[in-house]
């Protein structure tokens, strides 16, 4: 008699171990794939004769978003009631998909002979839309890719199944954040966010990411377009292509100090500083990396504190990252040393340790 197995194994994905382990190595990327199992003669009655082929032809029930499917038990050699009792409890809450997707899972059977007909019954918390539109992802740099992709759209959920997930939802959430800043021109306020994984515990989990943001999504895409065409706009009249990296440098400055608004009580974003009525720390150094990438000078942007407040700043790429730009300090050009900054009360990730030389 012919069985399937029905493979339902999550592609390998590299190991999430925190924020200060999230780098990318090398990795092997399987494609997740649901596979019809073996079906009855002349019937959509799927057959299983192990447990294993229970638990996937259940499995399969639930990637289908199947309500209510048939299955045959044929020459079973186990406990049957237990058998189908376990396997339900065991794909509604130890495997990713039926964590997050389904409610509850029943089941009733009947013998036929030595042949068991089994009603497999599910409620679902997810749609089928929902089901099927998850996201496998192979490393963090593809979630964190997804995440941005997800951000600069203004969606309001995105879910990924992910394999070998060691992580918590912290790490996610720091992904999160470093998308965000990833994308000074789609950055119009940081949106609230939860993180969800199913199951709670395990190596292979399905993470659920769900957006508020700080306005209507057609609002916001509208607010980025209008970013995008002023620095078009900018871009035609200065022509960097043109450019040394000097002058470049010189006209980024010089940009700055004419076009950014800054207001402490301002908004957060890029749109605030050259468009709206002025931005605080936030949108005042989103400014500065739209206008340094659009300028070609490499810059990165700082979160940390100063004396003890969230402030944000830019740290120039030449020179080993020597030199510091804070717009709400000064737009004329001036530059600061790490040292500069940590005497005037600035506290970040890596800034140097006490002891350390710095420029």
């Amino acid at each position: 008699m012919r069985r399937a197995f029905l493979a339902l194994a999550l592609c390998c994905a590299l190991p999430l171990t925190g924020c200060s382990a999230l780098l990318d190595r090398p990795y092997t990327a399987v494609e997740p794939y649901t596979e019809q199992p073996a079906v009855g003669e002349g019937s959509s009655t799927i057959q299983a004769g192990t447990y294993s082929e229970l638990v996937n032809a259940v499995l399969f029930f639930v990637s289908q978003g199947t309500e209510e499917g048939e299955l045959q038990l044929v020459d079973y050699s186990g406990d049957v009631e237990e058998d189908l009792n376990r396997a339900c409890l065991e794909v509604a809450k130890d495997d990713p998909l039926g964590a997050y997707a389904v409610d509850f899972i029943k089941n009733e059977y009947t013998r036929v002979l030595t042949t068991y007909e089994a009603t497999i019954t599910i409620s679902y918390r997810r749609t089928r839309e929902q089901i099927s539109s998850l996201v496998n992802v192979t490393g963090t740099s593809a979630i964190r890719d997804e995440v941005g992709q997800a951000l600069a759209d203004y969606q309001s959920e995105l879910v990924l199944r992910v394999g070998y997930f060691t992580a918590d939802g912290e790490a996610i959430a720091a992904l999160v954040r470093q998308a965000y800043y990833d994308e000074p021109a789609s950055a119009m306020g940081m949106p609230e966010f939860s993180v969800a994984l199913y199951p709670d515990t395990g190596s292979q989990r399905i993470v659920e990411i769900l957006f508020t943001y700080p306005e209507d999504a057609a609002v916001l895409r509208q607010k980025r377009g209008a970013l995008q065409d002023e620095m078009e706009s900018l871009l035609l009249t200065l022509r960097p292509q043109q450019q040394s990296p000097s002058a470049r440098r010189a006209m980024l400055f010089e940009t700055a100090g004419e076009r950014l608004r800054y207001d402490p009580e301002g908004g957060p974003s890029a749109w605030d500083a050259l468009l709206g009525e002025g931005a605080d720390a936030e949108g005042m150094a989103l400014a500065f990396q739209l206008l340094s990438e659009e300028l070609s000078v490499g810059s990165s942007l700082v979160e940390g504190t100063l004396n003890g407040a969230p402030h944000f700043w830019n740290q120039l790429a030449e020179d080993g990252g020597a030199h510091y730009v804070d717009l709400t300090r000064s737009a004329d050009g001036t530059t600061y040393s790490a040292e500069d900054l940590t005497q005037l009360g600035y506290v970040w990730a890596d800034m140097p340790s006490a002891g350390e030389n710095v420029e």
